[in-house]
């Protein structure tokens, strides 16, 4: 066993880990914060997206000591409960994002680095930077939509109305 110390979303944890426990796990099983998803457990599909030290990975291919002293955000971390949607979980809601929800929190994790490293990106840009993450049910219009409108809004710019487009 192995004792580790990480930072989540700005909290301290301490835990005693198994050398071979994946970062998921430990995210998702010690510490009880289940909006990390486990989808693929081969690094195709991206559900298990967090920002270890703000880079964008996908935490079923990192073992949990390997994060030992690192900072992990992770899409509770998006916003403060009962604290009002930041701007890219309102773009979510305004441009219908999501439909069954199993690849949002990941891909909210990536487009949150992306949104960071590149603040006004083009929808070939945005398609690019969210490859990585699989969403079997919605065809990524309403996703690229909700990521242009943080876009937007994190820029002080008022959103383009658009109308969702359901499929």
């Amino acid at each position: 066993m192995k004792q580790i110390t990480v930072t989540v979303n700005g909290q301290a944890h301490s835990a005693e880990v198994e050398p071979r426990l994946l970062l998921v796990h430990l995210i998702r099983e010690n510490l009880n914060m289940t909006g990390t998803h486990i989808g693929c457990d081969t690094s195709s599909c991206g559900a298990c997206t967090i920002l270890l030290n703000g880079k964008s990975v996908k935490s079923c291919t990192i073992l949990a000591v390997q994060a030992n002293g690192k900072s992990i955000s992770t899409v509770e971390g998006l916003c403060a409960p009962g604290a009002p949607l930041n701007n890219l979980q309102e773009g979510f809601k305004e441009n219908h994002g999501l439909h069954c929800g199993f690849c949002t929190p990941g891909i909210m994790m990536r487009a949150t680095e992306l949104l960071e490293m590149n603040p006004n990106p083009t929808e070939d840009e945005i398609r690019w930077g969210i490859s990585g993450n699989l969403c079997r049910c919605t065809g990524y219009n309403n996703i690229v939509k909700a990521i242009q409108y943080a876009s937007a809004k994190n820029r002080g710019v008022e959103p383009a109305s658009t109308e969702p487009q359901f499929v």
